[in-house]
């Protein structure tokens, strides 16, 4: 008798969780995708306006914004993800500080570190991801838009004519097209001027035509003119008009230098790259300085992913009785002012003014103890809060402003309002 195995779901994995760790890892997913695809739609969003502009400039097809919008994606998971974590766990635990679960949690004898476990599971996760995306796709991703990007200002992606406006081809022949139809596959209005070595001019005009390849020389394409003239002038008191029904021009392609190899700079190594160059005694000085200050700029900012949960803790508990929100823009502010301080640690680490430890490992130290330091007032001190202080500063700062600009009402609705008490009350008397 055969026995069927059953397999495993996705549910019946998390069934084997805990009944509590599977309500936190509800309350964390959410938001966290819900920030992955805020923030990664808005990079891709801003890029895209710009690239749209950028293309229709050079006259490029539209197909290769998204192409390079593509390239660019794992550049923006990797500043989405760390920020999409730390949210989301901090959107958690707010919710549970809000609702009092958090103090029943504690009052049954479940601690911050027990209550972080699922939270750390995913942070392992995405910590994985991302070492793949900073230290292999993405610089590889980085290297492919660099190269469209090339492509398209050479014109080798079909950037080359534009439509409404003289295009010079090969320093010999000026070009001029009034519309286009069927992707380019139809052309109107078609005005070109070509001399030759003999000082020769050749001034012809169609009412449309068409480019076709060659299989003889692939620098050169055929535009084939029809209904149209041809005025040679051959220097000569009475110039040469031909009509014709057709007639093919050749045109010789501008020559366009293949692109450059891959590690022109060092955000474009990979791992294996990045430590066989930064630790070679071959390298150049220059050369070997940017490596590691790439290296390390990487490195810490995948390690201090690890610290994103404590962090989310220490500024999701607002104040009794209090729904304040401002650990939420507290930790956007600390994230990307950190993020900022990597960046410029790296370039002045490249330019070899200060040793790459230093210059990046010395902000991790620094930013490293404030959240220990805050986690420990959050989770080990009763009734203390990490921004205590700075919320008792921000709930008098609020009711001052909501003071100023609360409204009056005027004069002559309070005489009003008075009389209608008056007439009310007459009555009575």
């Amino acid at each position: 008798m055969a026995m069927r195995c059953p397999i495993a779901t996705g549910r019946d994995v998390l069934n084997f969780l805990p009944a509590i760790d599977r309500y936190i890892f509800r309350l964390v997913i959410v938001p966290m995708l819900g920030v992955f695809a805020l923030a990664a739609s808005l990079l891709l969003l801003d890029k895209m306006l710009r690239l749209f502009d950028f293309v229709a400039v050079e006259g490029g097809p539209i197909g290769v914004v998204f192409k390079m919008l593509g390239a660019l994606i794992p550049e923006y998971a990797s500043l989405a993800i760390p920020l999409g974590l730390l949210l989301g766990i901090l959107l958690a635990f707010r919710k549970l500080a809000t609702s009092s679960e958090l103090d029943t949690m504690r009052a049954v004898g479940l601690s911050y570190w027990r209550l972080l476990r699922v939270p750390y599971a995913i942070t392992l996760v995405l910590v994985a991801v991302n070492i793949a995306l900073v230290f292999y796709i993405q610089p590889v991703s980085r290297y492919y838009y660099e190269q469209m990007e090339y492509e398209l200002r050479s014109g080798a992606l079909g950037a080359s004519i534009k439509v409404g406006e003289f295009t010079t081809l090969a320093d010999r022949m000026a070009l001029r097209i009034e519309q286009s139809e069927d992707d380019g596959q139809r052309l109107m209005g078609i005005y070109a001027r070509v001399s030759n070595s003999r000082d020769q001019v050749l001034t012809i005009s169609a009412r449309e035509g068409t480019f076709m390849a060659t299989t003889d020389d692939p620098d050169t394409i055929i535009l084939r003119l029809t209904e149209g003239s041809i005025i040679q002038d051959t220097g000569s008191e009475t110039p040469r008009v031909l009509s014709f029904s057709r007639h093919d021009l050749p045109i010789d392609l501008p020559a366009i230098e293949e692109f450059r190899s891959r590690g022109e700079a060092a955000r474009e190594y990979i791992l294996p790259e990045l430590l066989r160059i930064g630790w070679s005694d071959n390298t150049a000085e220059a050369e070997r300085d940017a490596s590691q200050a790439t290296f390390n700029y990487r490195l810490v900012e995948v390690v201090m992913m690890l610290l994103m949960p404590l962090l989310a803790v220490a500024l999701a508990i607002p104040p009794k009785r209090s729904t304040s929100a401002l650990g939420v823009f507290v930790s956007i502010i600390l994230v990307v002012a950190y993020h900022k301080v990597n960046q410029y640690g790296e370039d002045i680490a490249a330019l070899g003014r200060i040793d790459p430890v230093i210059a990046l490992w010395g902000p991790f130290a620094v930013f490293a103890a404030l959240i220990v330091w805050m986690y420990y007032r959050t989770a080990h001190v009763p009734g203390a809060l990490a921004l205590g202080a700075l919320e008792t500063v921000f709930a008098k700062l609020s009711k001052r402003i909501a003071a100023i600009f609360k409204r009056k009402q005027p004069a002559s609705l309070l005489a009003d309002h008075s009389a209608d008490s008056d007439m009310q009350s007459a009555p009575a008397q």
